[in-house]
């Protein structure tokens, strides 16, 4: 299959949109201008799309419900999301070295055990190919090795350097489990052929690379090991033996495409003179397809997800999901949906955050069972895309404020009675259908984010009870003996406005935390010309959000804080109360309401009331708005405080 030169996102928008503009060519060709008869036209021969048969029935065993259906917590960001092959378990990491278990039941999945396994962060982690064996490595320089089905925690291994990333490189049903686990400072790739009881490795791979190893793959069927290095270099080898190539795949390296992370990335002039050490891309992460007849792989900087044939290592498709061509078909109107300047610019801004060293190895791209389809989080949601095809079939939360990371998929058949062919899988039997009933969940980590979020069939979950606030984010608190800075506050507080001023009176004793964090952003100029972005008449005027659009603002401690309830309510018009997206998710939004609003109590934090500029709030309120946000810009100029 020759390599697609630049498919930009999926060739579906692209295919279509220059369908679309053959036909218009052609509509033109005979116009009303036109003098004298004229030839008919012949069309031209339409290019027959290809088809993948039963297309239907592998989607169907995908989750339906395009919005997340549940949300859970850890105390701090999450880095991976692992599902356990067979034994139905999802374990979920943190930066602050915290592992879950979770077992997944039908529709959802119950907690099972937590533990803090390192000191620092997480940089790796692993699980068998049988699902029965579980590593990650730490920053703390140790290996934490668990029993999946027990749960436990079996042993750990101390090292002498800091672990770069590890792989389990064993076949199911092997009676010895095989650990192999690279360096950060060298080449070196150490192979542990225990449950944890030996701290030195059985053998040290010194000279398959020339630099760091950044990602490692196992592929059981054909007892294979991939690895990938700093220097783009892809390698073949076996975990036994002489560790060596095998024999079951091609024979010369110079035949496949293997050497395409080599190649110089399309930059410019002015850029290769700084991209000495990035004129190569980096794999930071490498995948293979359940059927082991494939392996995907997500490189740096170039942002390409590259889908390998695993025998030949020819390279079968290339996808562009780079930040000049993500940007370039905004511009032309071509991508995969067509974002307000805004929020393009919001969700580009966290795009360029990935590029740092830290985020590079959460991004995954998986397959789905049938291995002809991938998932990968883009720019524009998690997609799903047909290689068969070279068409985007699905994408989940176009709609949500998460960019999509680190991913893994179950497609468990709970009430699974035999074995069913694919004929008859796609027939109409009621009684099959209903036996075959399958519960697929796709789990997701996303940027900057505490939470793993869930996409199952369940189309119908609210957005207010989604958030389970299973944990109670961790207090940063400082190891220094001297006293801590008293926290900023006041008693009212002057909006300047372009409409004129509006005077508040704060209540820290209602609502400390929400005071502390509303004066603090007032005297940093925090507030200083963001707009009225949100006005709704005999309701409540909303601002706050340096983005503009209701998706942005962050507190002072640069995480959400958690709702303040006193005896204050929402009984008189003017009542000034934090913004939120659900319970304890305050950040920097605020609104004013211009009626009584009780049914806002329990729900938003009060934390003062408009006293004089009743005038100006009104006259906010009776703006002209298109789609609530104000069609002339309304800004906050600056922000006094008493």
């Amino acid at each position: 299959m020759a390599q697609s030169n630049k498919r930009a996102h999926q060739a579906e928008e692209l295919t279509e949109h220059h369908n679309g503009d053959a036909s218009a060519h052609q509509d033109d060709s005979s116009s009303d201008d036109d003098m004298g008869p004229q030839l008919p036209s012949q069309a031209p021969k339409r290019k027959k799309r290809r088809v993948l048969p039963y297309e239907k029935l592998y989607l169907s065993s995908l989750p339906s419900s395009p919005r997340y259906a549940k949300s859970l917590m850890h105390k701090e960001q999450l880095s991976f999301v692992t599902m356990a092959p067979l034994t139905d378990f999802l374990i979920t990491s943190s930066i602050d070295g915290v592992v879950k278990f979770w077992k997944k039941v039908v529709d959802g999945i119950e907690f099972v055990k937590e533990f803090r396994a390192h000191t620092g962060e997480i940089t790796s982690v692993s699980v068998s190919a049988d699902g029965r064996s579980f590593a990650s490595a730490g920053a703390d320089k140790t290996l934490k090795i668990f029993d999946v089905i027990t749960f436990d925690l079996l042993s750990m291994i101390s090292l002498d350097h800091t672990p770069k990333t590890l792989c389990w490189v064993h076949r199911r049903g092997a009676s010895t489990p095989l650990l192999a686990v690279s360096n950060e400072e060298n080449q070196w790739i150490s192979l542990y052929d225990n449950w944890g009881d030996k701290q030195k490795p059985i053998h040290t791979i010194s000279s398959l690379h020339r630099s760091p190893v950044t990602t490692m793959a196992y592929n059981d069927v054909y007892d294979c090991v991939i690895s990938a290095d700093q220097g783009g270099l892809v390698e073949y080898w076996r975990p036994s033996g002489a560790f060596d190539k095998p024999g079951n795949v091609f024979e010369y390296k110079s035949s496949t495409d293997l050497f395409d992370f080599k190649k110089v990335c399309d930059t410019s002039v002015e850029e290769l003179s700084a991209l000495t050490e990035q004129s190569k891309s980096v794999p930071s992460s490498i995948t293979i397809s359940p059927t082991g007849t494939q392996f995907a792989t997500f490189s740096f900087p170039d942002r390409k997800i590259r889908i390998f044939d695993f025998v030949s290592g020819k390279l079968y498709r290339t996808y562009d999901e780079s930040l000049a061509t993500i940007a370039d078909m905004q511009h032309a109107g071509t991508g995969l949906q067509v974002l307000e300047e805004v929020e393009f610019g919001r969700r580009m801004a966290i795009e360029r955050e990935l590029e740092n060293a830290w985020g590079r190895n959460k991004i995954n791209v998986i397959f789905d069972e049938s291995g002809h389809f991938i998932v990968y989080g883009s720019i524009y949601g998690t997609k799903v895309l047909n290689t068969f095809t070279n068409r985007v079939v699905k994408v989940y939360g176009k709609d949500e404020a998460i960019r999509a990371l680190n991913l893994c998929l179950y497609q468990g058949q709970p009430q699974k009675k035999g074995v069913v062919t694919i004929t008859m899988a796609a027939s109409a039997n009621p009684l099959l259908q209903e036996a075959e009933a399958r519960d697929p969940m796709l789990v997701s980590t996303a940027s900057g984010k505490v939470r793993f979020y869930l996409f199952t069939n369940d189309e119908t979950a609210s957005k207010s009870t989604r958030d389970v606030q299973n944990e109670k984010p961790r207090q940063i608190q400082s190891h220094k003996t001297e006293e801590a800075a008293p926290a900023a506050s006041g008693t009212s507080a002057t909006l300047h406005t372009t409409y004129g001023d509006i005077q508040i009176r704060l209540f820290p004793g209602g609502a400390p935390k929400a005071v502390e964090n509303f004066v603090t952003h007032a005297k940093t100029g925090y507030y200083n010309n963001t707009i009225f972005h949100r006005v709704i008449r005999k309701f409540m005027i909303q601002c706050g959000d340096p983005l503009g659009d209701g998706t942005g603002g962050s507190s002072i401690w640069g995480k959400e804080f958690a709702d303040e309830f006193s005896t204050l309510k929402h009984d008189k018009p003017y009542t000034v109360s934090m913004a939120n997206a659900g319970p304890n998710s305050n950040g920097s939004q605020f609104f004013i309401t211009t009626e009584k609003t009780p049914w806002l109590d329990g729900k938003h934090t009060i934390f003062g009331r408009a006293y004089a500029g009743l005038d100006v709030i009104h006259r906010i309120e009776n703006a002209r708005v298109h789609k609530e946000k104000p069609e002339e810009d309304i800004k906050i100029v600056n922000i006094d405080i008493v």
